[in-house]
């Protein structure tokens, strides 16, 4: 069974940071492209960033310079590092693995930023 569990979110004041993980079992974990996606209230789920089992990494626009996503293949564990937090960062944010057509999402973490 696929399991991803997010962990790290929480309240953090505009320009703060913030590091959120997300630990994977009932995968190969290397093989998987992880990403990270948000959802805010009333919008949709849009893709923050990804990384690949090889490490080439792709970000939104809007995080680029802020947010960095990385992975630790021994730990099975994907992590996005989030700096100069902003209040349009506010969401809900979602693991995400996915090989081929396959794709496992986690049921995400709260990170709100208080303006």
């Amino acid at each position: 069974q696929v399991q991803l569990v997010e962990s790290g979110g929480g309240l953090v004041q505009a320009g703060g940071s913030l590091r959120l993980s997300c630990a994977s079992s009932g995968i190969i974990f290397s093989r998987y492209t992880m990403a990270w996606h948000r959802q805010a209230p009333g919008k949709q789920r849009e893709l923050v960033a990804a990384i690949t089992g090889g490490g080439n990494t792709n970000y939104a626009d809007s995080v680029k310079g802020r947010f960095t996503i990385s992975r630790d293949n021994a730990k099975n564990t994907v992590y996005l590092q989030m700096n100069t937090l902003e209040p349009e960062d506010t969401a809900v944010y979602y693991c995400n693995a996915r090989l081929g057509i396959g794709t496992h999402w986690g049921q995400g973490t709260q990170v709100t930023v208080s303006s």
